[in-house]
């Protein structure tokens, strides 16, 4: 065996590794850009409260890490897109309702921008609701109500207006006592109602008692019985913004007008007992994207 001198193997043999390592490192090198090129950006987080929701509930789905140049993020649940609105930062919030008529259960709620996803899955409890029994006359054909003010309430509940006018719990809007609460579901005539639940709570109190305002916001709906508001009386609508919209039926006086701006606490009216009413009460209905939810959480817990 012939062994080539050192020199030698500097010659085609030396080359040849040292276009082997040259390429090597070129390779790494690629590598390493490729690396940077296609890392993924960081995924946006998702903050979900209440973190264990009952039906009736308000789900809030808080968004943070949205960069500025991305598109806003939408978010999805049951084949229904909520609105996003911007809680300050990088951080963006959207507000999805519950009502007893929805299935409890596993619920997917998908979030994405585009070039990021993300799916939360969150379990709707049951709840139990009360159930009251009504019976009617056969021939008693009660108060149907006119397209008038179904009309106008079907517009107040479509509202959304991005500027957050409430801040912190809201205040009970009267201090009679509560006669019915959320939900209650109805037997009429002993034929249950399936579509049927208390939109809101009733509270109970001699007509001319105050009406406040749970919560900041526009007065956008005025509604009188003698304009043809048969069903629910004396009618203010209050908007306070993103989507979230008080009503008030039965009153016996109105004391704002519309386009005018309250506050939390200010007076807006007084109880009272027109259009389908047994007696003098409050019906404070709390709506959010047009479905009615429970006020509960939103006095005692708030939702920022």
């Amino acid at each position: 065996m012939i062994q080539l001198p050192e020199y030698a193997m500097t010659g085609v043999y030396g080359k040849s590794r040292q276009i082997k390592r040259l390429t090597s490192s070129l390779f790494l090198a690629l590598a390493a850009v490729l690396l940077i090129v296609t890392k993924p950006a960081v995924a946006f987080q998702v903050q979900v409260s209440p973190t264990s929701p009952q039906l009736g509930d308000t789900i809030s789905v808080v968004i943070s890490g949205v960069n500025s140049g991305d598109s806003q993020p939408t978010v999805t649940m049951g084949g229904k897109n909520y609105p996003l609105f911007s809680v300050g930062g990088d951080r963006y919030r959207a507000l999805i309702p519950t009502t007893p008529l929805d299935q409890p259960g596993a619920k997917s709620i998908q979030i994405s921008n585009g070039s990021q996803q993300s799916n939360v899955s969150v379990q709707l409890r049951d709840r139990r609701f009360p159930t009251q029994s009504i019976w009617l006359p056969p021939d008693s054909a009660g108060r149907r109500g006119t397209d008038y003010e179904f009309d106008r309430v079907d517009e107040f509940k479509r509202i959304v207006t991005p500027e957050r006018h409430w801040n912190g719990p809201f205040l009970r809007p009267s201090s009679g006592e509560v006669t019915t609460i959320y939900g209650v579901r109805r037997y009429y005539n002993g034929e249950f109602a399936p579509n049927y639940y208390h939109r809101g709570v009733d509270y109970a109190a001699p007509t001319g008692s105050p009406v406040i305002a749970p919560a900041a916001g526009r007065v956008v709906l005025v509604g009188r019985e003698s304009q043809g508001f048969e069903i629910h009386g004396d009618t203010i609508g209050i908007d306070h913004g993103q989507g979230v919209t008080s009503i008030f039926l039965h009153l016996s006086r109105i004391d704002v007008q519309e386009g005018q701006m309250v506050t939390a606490g200010q007076t807006i009216g007084a109880i009272g007992s027109t259009g389908a009413s047994t007696g003098p009460h409050l019906h404070w209905g709390l709506y959010v994207h047009g479905q009615c939810v429970d006020p509960v959480p939103w006095r005692f817990d708030g939702i920022e």
